[in-house]
């Protein structure tokens, strides 16, 4: 089985930021958005990186591959977050995604039914079912939230101020499902999203509170 090995630095060389690998299931939408917590103040490198695997076990599996020959030193604070949605996995993919990225020390950010609950959630406090990626996108456009919605258009500065709105309406909905019994990954617990934990890191080690 692949899997990413630490490397030795050269002894001599300037102290290195810790970095924050975020391999993304989309190439667009996720890979814009965290492209832009890097700041000239932040204490750690941030990379998002495009994977080309759907299936969350794939993407948590082939980290190594998408990462290549990137350097990751665990131990020097590097992590590696894999951002990936419900799509079409069933409830046993998910767990089994979940257990190989913790026996490897990967974390996750994941999103019910897509990434974009993330965004909906600097606007709303919504608790309905949302079938898919495209009935979130609806509400976004429908409710003029974000009007036209495009995949590949950058709303992070758009949304910047109704950040913490976001964070403490994610934060909710995961209290209500674990209140409910129900895993975070899962199928059932719809809508929901983990990307709060994510940005939270991002935005304390990007000089951003």
């Amino acid at each position: 089985m692949a899997r990413i090995e630490e490397r030795k630095r050269n002894a001599g060389r300037r102290p290195r930021r810790p970095v924050i690998y975020i391999v993304c299931e989309g190439a667009e939408t996720e890979v814009n958005y965290f492209r832009k917590f890097k700041t000239r103040y932040s204490n750690i490198d941030i990379r998002p990186i495009p994977s080309q695997h759907k299936s969350a076990i794939s993407l948590v599996n082939r980290v190594a591959d998408t990462l290549k020959q990137e350097p990751y030193y665990p131990k020097d604070g590097d992590q590696i977050w894999c951002v990936f949605d419900r799509n079409g996995n069933t409830n046993e993919e998910l767990q089994k995604a979940e257990q190989i990225a913790s026996r490897r020390g990967y974390f996750i950010a994941f999103s019910n039914p897509a990434f974009e609950l993330w965004f909906l959630l600097h606007f709303a406090d919504y608790r309905a079912y949302l079938a898919d990626a495209e009935a979130v996108i609806a509400k976004l456009d429908v409710d003029g939230y974000i009007p036209n919605y495009n995949k590949s258009t950058d709303y992070y500065d758009a949304l910047l101020p109704l950040r913490r709105q976001a964070i403490d309406r994610a934060v909710s909905l995961q209290a209500y499902h674990k209140k409910e019994g129900l895993p975070l990954l899962h199928r059932d617990s719809n809508p929901c999203t983990t990307v709060s934990q994510l940005v939270e890191l991002l935005q304390s080690r990007a000089g951003q509170n």
